[in-house]
């Protein structure tokens, strides 16, 4: 059995962290699998939405204590990072969507704040407690965090390493909804399902790269505006510009044609 599972259904590409035994604790196999996966997915046109969740009863404990206080000890491989998901789910062209249905500790949440949305189970723990062990945390989320929660918020979660709610996360802007945990995974499949059907792939993943590009390169709103043009430029008039409305006044799914670059950016940078 694979680390990271992989399951394809109508354009929705569901991952499953799959070490159940362990709370799927995070490994650099689990690391390396989940990134070669986005990548290969990011590729792959007939994948509209990626969705990662875990095997219950978790979706991802943290990191793998199995080697006790040796846990933590200096990397000896000279590529060692800590971000150890490459690429990140921010970097896909195609919206990933979390669905936390059970404990996200440490770099089990700090993964799911790289999707683009997350759906957390209301009876789980959510902590980054990393600063607890003598380290501190990982995978961008010194960024990740301000961006979504801002530094008063992010300030509390990686300094003080303590436990959340799942509606504490709602609260702080880091999840979209809170539902029962058997429900977290169903409802992030059919957002997935309905993203593929009715949303055009080019538009997606420009919208998704400039949102981004916002918050990494702290775009200000002449700079913004002026990105937004451009990319208006780029769609009207396109196939997609006119069968969107056609299939709306026509009341059926669109039949989308522009297909996303085999590899890179959908925008320049």
């Amino acid at each position: 059995m694979s680390v990271v599972e992989v399951s394809v259904d109508g354009g929705v590409a569901l991952l499953t962290l799959n070490r159940p035994e362990r709370r799927n604790a995070f490994t650099a196999d689990m690391g390396r699998a989940l990134g070669e996966h986005y990548a290969t997915l990011d590729t792959d046109d007939s994948i509209r939405v990626v969705v990662v969740t875990g095997a219950p009863p978790a979706f991802c404990a943290g990191a793998d204590f199995t080697n006790g206080d040796n846990t933590f000890d200096a990397p000896t491989d000279p590529d060692f990072t800590a971000s150890p998901i490459q690429p990140p789910a921010f970097e896909l062209r195609k919206p990933v969507i979390a669905a936390i249905n059970g404990h996200a500790i440490g770099i089990g949440l700090t993964l799911a704040l790289q999707a683009d949305i997350r759906i957390v189970a209301d009876n789980a723990w959510y902590a980054i407690p990393q600063v607890r062990f003598g380290v501190l945390p990982d995978a961008v989320s010194h960024w990740t965090v301000t961006h979504l929660a801002g530094l008063t918020a992010a300030a509390e979660l990686l300094l003080t390493g303590r436990r959340h709610t799942g509606a504490d996360l709602l609260r702080l802007g880091l999840a979209n909804q809170v539902l029962p945990a058997q429900e977290v995974l169903p409802a992030a499949l059919e957002l997935a399902h309905d993203i593929a059907t009715h949303t055009a792939p080019m538009s997606v993943a420009l919208c998704k790269t400039l949102l981004w590009d916002t918050a990494r390169d702290n775009l200000n709103p002449a700079q913004v505006a002026a990105r937004e043009t451009d990319l208006h430029r780029r769609l009207m008039g396109t196939p997609d510009a006119k069968e969107g409305v056609r299939a709306h006044l026509e009341r059926r799914p669109p039949r989308w044609s522009a297909r996303l670059p085999e590899n890179g950016r959908t925008i320049p940078r």
